[in-house]
């Protein structure tokens, strides 16, 4: 069994998880040090801060190294 670490929800396969995670709605930051995808309550406690959630990743700042998917979507269509 294949899990998504953002929503919790169980795969067969490891594609099946990675065609998933493509569009899971709860995965919606992205860390350009890392590539890693994730949610924003496991980058954020207070809302203004931000820093990636992946161990030895020292990506931070909204806007600067983590970006929304939906912005890097539409630059890049």
């Amino acid at each position: 069994m294949h899990t998504c670490r953002d929503c919790n929800e169980s795969f067969a396969t490891e594609l099946a998880l990675e065609l998933h995670r493509d569009k899971c709605d709860r995965a919606d930051l992205f860390c350009e040090v890392c590539g890693k995808r994730f949610g924003e309550s496991a980058a954020t406690r207070d809302g203004w801060h931000y820093t990636c959630p992946t161990e030895d990743c020292e990506g931070q700042g909204m806007g600067d190294q983590i970006k929304r998917i939906e912005d890097i979507r539409a630059a890049t269509q």
